[in-house]
């Protein structure tokens, strides 16, 4: 028996695919001259009619993750997905690295190690990315013999 009707009103009442419906064969005749919602409703009512339990993926691990998420864990460099941009944008490495270098240079013009002239050019050339970070600066002033003795 098909019983297609009383599986397609049932799936509407239950909210759910008519595969899911689940049909007592016991009580046959009854559920054959079901055809209206009614007549339906209240074999539901009577649980000649009933919706299957549907094995679905647990949520449990998912929810356990974002716990943690939002507690700042996994968030580090190897949970990271994507390029280097989407992890940090190019603005902001270049504002870590140049704010670094003029911290630098400040220091250094402060501590009189080097003199303006000296900061002036040093400050430029990082400004135009010259130094690749704050060793580099160092190396620099070094071999070119800029620091003050």
């Amino acid at each position: 028996m098909k019983l297609t009707l009383q599986k397609r009103l049932a799936s509407r009442i239950l909210k759910c695919s008519p595969k899911k419906i689940k049909i007592d064969t016991s009580r046959m005749e009854e559920i054959k001259e079901a055809i209206t919602k009614k007549d339906i409703k209240s074999l539901i009512k009577d649980k000649a009619i009933e919706k299957k339990k549907t094995q679905e993926s647990s949520r449990a691990r998912a929810r356990k993750i974002k716990k943690q998420k939002s507690k700042g864990k996994r968030k580090g460099k190897g949970s990271k997905k994507g390029k280097i941009n989407s992890k940090i944008s190019k603005k902001d490495r270049w504002m870590l690295k140049i704010r670094t270098q003029r911290k630098l240079l400040r220091e250094l013009r402060s501590s009189e190690k080097i003199d303006k002239k000296t900061f002036g050019g040093l400050y430029m050339k990082s400004k135009g990315g010259f130094f690749r970070s704050r060793r580099h600066i160092q190396l620099y002033i070094k071999e070119h013999n800029l620091a003050k003795k």
